[in-house]
């Protein structure tokens, strides 16, 4: 089912959709005769952010309150690093503040503009946002003017943290701490084109229709989104679009004919 992440509360959570009411101790206590534990993230964060110190860093539009009342609001965004047997592989995401989920990402051999830039294209191409406040660190790649002109170009509002500052961008790097836990510290990969078909289908098959989050009172990003759906008129949101979409297959396509 998690591949052995799961703790106490979102087993709970996943056998009550099941019609199974089973309280918190007797959860752990067979998990504790079985063996068993979840998986808990591990402190502190890998650094990626070089700021480019002749590029301007636009004004902090979030000030730490990553909060949202509907989808495409307030964006997240950062780069991670893969690292497999022939090198490593970089890795952009875009996050829903509403939902947490996963709206736009891209691989890269190298963390440079175009990366980021491919991300935040592809979450706009996804969701259909317009006005969305996008928020990242101060990285030499959000600050170059490719990327201020792409979102100029897409009417998406840049919004940046302080240098170094975890809790600027909390969201982002809770987001990476997850993956990292969860999935990159328990595999070897030889190839980059294995380590991104690992992540692609973790990202598009299990965190974002599935993986449970305390947050939302322990529902998956995509059913969160369909549960806040439900109870608002068509006129009122934007198109909500659900599970393997053309664009990331389209973004995971480019990824493995473009540098592994």
């Amino acid at each position: 089912m998690s591949d052995e992440t799961y703790g106490v509360p979102r087993i709970r959570a996943e056998l009550l959709d099941f019609g199974q009411r089973v309280g918190k101790n007797r959860i752990a206590r067979l998990m504790r005769l079985s063996g068993l534990h979840g998986i808990s993230r591990r402190r502190g964060y890998t650094v990626t952010t070089k700021r480019d110190k002749a590029s301007k860093a636009l004004p902090d539009l979030v000030h730490r309150q990553f909060k949202a009342t509907q989808p495409n609001q307030l964006w997240v965004a950062d780069m991670t690093y893969i690292p497999t047997w022939q090198g490593f592989t970089y890795l952009a995401v875009v996050t829903d503040v509403f939902s947490r989920r996963v709206v736009g990402w891209q691989f890269g051999d190298r963390m440079t503009s175009d990366l980021v830039i491919d991300a935040l294209s592809t979450a706009v191409q996804q969701r259909d946002a317009h006005g969305v406040i996008h928020h990242s660190d101060q990285g030499s790649q959000y600050t170059s003017v490719a990327f201020g002109e792409r979102c100029k170009a897409l009417g998406v509002r840049p919004s940046m943290g302080t240098v170094g500052d975890a809790y600027d961008n909390a969201m982002a790097e809770s987001f990476f701490a997850t993956l990292e836990s969860e999935l990159i510290d328990r595999r070897v990969w030889q190839t980059k084109r294995d380590a991104k078909m690992a992540i692609f289908t973790w990202l598009e098959t299990w965190y974002n229709p599935r993986r449970r989050h305390s947050a939302l009172n322990y529902q998956s990003p995509i059913n969160f989104e369909r549960a806040w759906a439900s109870s608002h008129s068509p006129s009122q949101i934007n198109p909500l679009p659900d599970g393997l979409t053309t664009v990331c297959f389209a973004a995971m396509d480019n990824s493995l004919h473009h540098g592994g």
